[in-house]
């Protein structure tokens, strides 16, 4: 085999670190984007934020800044997580509805508000230390903490950790552990330390005044009959319990007022602030996308050092001209972002014209790829701007995701956005009767009335992402 050279001409792709840049400031969140901005600032001297009163900076074309857009407002949303699907039972809105708590009266004796500044953990280990208990109850009362969730629960059942603790204390028993627990499920929060859901409840229930109305009844409900009175089988309740139909409407509503997660008020929740990107106003009967400034960070190049190193560039020097340019690629590429967020943005508005003006059941269908037209992107960098990007408008904050969806076929041979259906569906659930709530196979039909063609598993799709419980749940007692 002979040895030979060849010269093959081809072409590929290589991405320069501006362009790596750019993709990687175009995904990040505008809150991601100020921490990667200060990490820059520190590590590289040629870069400054723009002061209005300093003149020691350099003007570089493309350099960060917008004006004549009002100030924002941060909007902080944090996430009210109250389920109860995880220890089995009734569902979020049902508690909702009565105000989830039973701390809602003043004078209650188990009042059971926020607590800031102090954990569940903490909480329970002050009561621990006032406590009459013997050093040996305290121990067993401590490991019992120690292996509650966030919700106030144990996390494992009482015989594995009765196991575990019997390596480390001698001569334990079963009967001293359930002793410990009896001592944990008396301290405040009332519920703290149930295995489940039916003992949480029965623990608050059971704390209550002998005489409040409904009590007994209550007790027996979440004590033996919680799936039932989840499923809203009436008759049975009724037959079981030997009650009338008024009484088991009021012990409902006690159970409802109760507090189905008690940990869950101490220690502060996460907040997530989220800094609008785009403002929408109607100027003129038109609907305009315009950047949030503050959300701008403004920056430029420190003209001071850019100055030394221009006279200087033939006597070495090599690390601040790169940090020169790295400067002036990152204020482009920033500019660059907020151009590309504003385009994007109003391509959106321009085709959700009608949401704006009458709300959800106007939102009409869009895909990423429509938009990749219209602003000659590809699909991929559609998808990395639309990505926790928000766009505050009359209608309140919106992510830019939000605007995309699915379709739907109409009678008319047109197409409906799955948000319009979702739309749609939660305003018949609320005009329904309690009484008689819509199956979904009913709600198929009123959509088939209206023109629009969608299955009934299509309907119980949408009705479960809205959180919606089906028509035997809705069903009032």
């Amino acid at each position: 085999m002979k040895h030979s050279l060849q010269l093959k001409l081809g072409q590929h792709l290589t991405l320069t670190p501006q362009l790596q840049q750019s993709i990687r400031l175009l995904q990040l969140s505008t809150l991601e984007l100020n921490q990667e901005l200060e990490q820059m600032l520190q590590d590289n001297p040629l870069l400054e934020r723009e002061d209005e009163d300093s003149a020691t900076g350099e003007t570089v074309e493309g350099a960060t800044g917008v004006n004549g857009n009002e100030s924002p407002e941060a909007t902080a949303s944090a996430s009210d997580d109250s389920g109860l699907d995880a220890h089995g039972g009734l569902d979020d809105a049902d508690w909702n509805d009565y105000g989830g708590t039973p701390g809602d009266d003043e004078d209650s004796d188990h009042a059971q508000g926020p607590v800031s500044g102090s954990t569940l953990r903490e909480h329970l280990l002050n009561q621990l230390i006032v406590s009459p208990l013997t050093l040996r109850d305290r121990t067993l009362v401590a490991a019992l903490i120690d292996d509650l969730d966030e919700s106030g629960f144990l996390s494992q059942p009482l015989a594995d950790i009765t196991a575990a603790l019997a390596e480390e204390i001698e001569e334990l028993e079963p009967e001293e552990v359930e002793t410990a627990l009896k001592h944990l499920q008396h301290m405040d929060p009332t519920g703290v330390g149930a295995r489940n859901l039916a003992e949480c409840l029965t623990l608050q229930l059971r704390a209550l005044p002998s005489e409040t109305p409904a009590r007994d009844a209550a007790m027996q409900l979440t004590a033996h009959y919680l799936d039932l009175l989840a499923a809203r089988d009436v008759g049975k309740l009724k037959k079981m319990l030997g009650i009338d139909d008024f009484t088991l409407r009021a012990a409902r509503t006690l159970i409802l007022s109760l507090n189905p997660r008690p940990g869950a008020a101490f220690g502060a929740d996460e907040v997530h602030y989220v800094v609008p990107d785009v403002y929408v106003r109607k100027v003129k009967g038109m609907w305009i996308a315009s950047l949030n400034a503050d959300a701008m960070p403004k920056l430029r190049v420190n003209r001071v050092y850019a100055d030394i190193l221009a006279r200087h560039r033939e006597s070495g020097g090599n690390q601040l001209a790169t940090q020169l340019q790295e400067a002036r690629w990152l204020i482009k590429n920033v500019q660059q972002r907020f151009d590309t967020i504003l385009r994007v943005s109003q391509a959106i508005v321009d085709r959700q014209k009608h949401f704006f003006e009458h709300g959800e059941v106007a939102m009409r269908p869009l895909v990423l790829r429509e938009i990749a037209e219209a602003v000659e992107l590809h699909e991929s960098t559609i998808s990395r701007v639309t990505t926790q990007k928000y766009m505050m408008t009359p209608r309140g904050l919106f992510e830019l995701k939000y605007f995309f969806g699915s379709h739907v076929a109409t009678e008319s041979g047109g197409a409906c956005s799955s948000t319009a259906i979702r739309a749609l569906i939660k305003q018949l659930v609320a005009a329904e009767s309690v009484r008689k709530p819509l199956s979904d196979g009913q709600l198929a039909e009123v959509l088939g009335q209206q023109g629009i063609v969608v299955a009934r598993r299509t309907v119980a799709k949408y009705r479960e992402s809205l959180q919606i419980p089906p028509a035997n749940m809705r069903r009032a007692l």
